[in-house]
């Protein structure tokens, strides 16, 4: 707009739009890690029980406690995974999720629930290994400072902000952080908690399973692809900007990036959708390709990710079948593909 910004407004205006580069650079938060005491509800659940802790309407500290879960609950509508991580045992931790009639979170909106007497560090691993997202992708939040300390100094990826000591202002300290900032909101984001419920049911069956391939089976996955479209193109943009580790080249790419792809006739472009017996996945892998030269046949593979929903489900071999007989379709002979390294994608090195 060529509108000049006061001095006084330009450090937040500063630090909005670093926000929204740092979202388009694939940097934002994917996940809030949540203590429990003190945290979610005043008190100590072990000790005060039910009855005890402090939670809901009828005082100012219950009242923000109340808030501080209202506002984790609308991060989760919009796509943020939520995590419990306390120093409990589990049934005491699960209780008030259960059972207090104040409580605005339940367990349904938890995606992985721990609650055990080990380091929180050791914990917050186990979290980002079973969600299957990198360990940079947490916010722990919590209100004990030595925690927080220890969690910087063993694991100096996770975010932790410093919150403040009135439970009032817990929201407003994460939201400041700009760590959950988003471009836009999909679909997929609005689904995203029911899916990691479905996570959830995938691996009790997986580990009731005997083996891999039997329970890949009893999954009855179905991947369907279509070519880049309108009406995906927002989560197509959002997937592409966001997935760090199965992602062979790391190119980012905008809005108007896609979207040319999408017009030009030397590109093909492949949106891969994954269902399964717990429901739909969603858009979770996305190819595109581009014709080295028209004459030759050769088609170099330009992007090729997949969401860490589809990891460990050999979807990527399926993603290959599609891929070669699309290309095939439009008379490529040849499919050159490239690995660029780089901090996160290691576990494709070898794709």
């Amino acid at each position: 707009a060529k509108q000049e910004i006061s001095p006084k407004a330009a450090p937040g205006y500063g630090d909005l739009v670093a926000r929204l580069l740092a979202a388009q650079q694939g940097l934002s938060a994917k996940c809030l890690v949540l203590d429990l005491d003190n945290t979610l509800w005043g008190g100590v659940i072990g000790d005060d029980g039910l009855e005890g802790i402090v939670l809901g309407q009828g005082s100012a500290l219950g009242e923000a406690y109340v808030a501080f879960q209202q506002y984790a609950k609308e991060l989760s509508r919009r796509g943020i995974i939520l995590a419990v991580c306390s120093k409990n045992d589990e049934a005491n931790a699960l209780a008030p999720f259960e059972k207090h009639p104040d409580m605005v979170l339940r367990r349904q909106d938890i995606a992985c629930f721990v609650a055990n007497w080990q380091d929180k560090p050791s914990n917050l691993k186990t979290i980002a290994k079973t969600l299957n997202i990198g360990i940079d992708s947490l916010v722990f939040a919590d209100d004990n400072p030595f925690e927080r300390q220890f969690v910087r100094r063993e694991l100096p990826m996770v975010i932790v902000p410093e919150l403040p000591e009135d439970p009032a202002l817990y929201a407003r300290c994460i939201s400041n952080s700009g760590s959950f900032e988003a471009l836009r909101i999909t679909g997929d984001d609005i689904a995203r908690s029911a899916q990691y419920q479905g996570n959830l049911q995938r691996e009790q069956l997986r580990q009731s399973s005997t083996d891999v391939a039997s329970y890949l089976k009893s999954l009855g996955m179905r991947l369907k692809w279509r070519h880049f479209d309108n009406i995906g193109l927002q989560r197509i943009v959002q997937l592409i900007n966001k997935t760090n580790q199965f992602n062979l080249t790391t190119r980012r790419y905008s809005h108007s990036d896609v979207a040319a792809f999408m017009n030009d006739p030397k590109s093909m472009t492949l949106q891969l959708r994954l269902t399964d017996a717990f429901g739909d996945n969603g858009i979770i892998g996305i190819v595109i390709g581009r014709l080295a030269d028209e004459d030759s046949g050769d088609m170099d593979i330009e992007t090729w990710l997949m969401s860490c929903r589809g990891l460990g489900r050999r979807v990527q071999e399926a993603a290959l079948v599609h891929l070669a007989a699309a290309a095939k379709a439009e008379g490529t002979k040849t499919l050159s593909g490239r690995f660029i390294p780089s901090a996160k994608n290691a576990m494709v090195k070898d794709h």
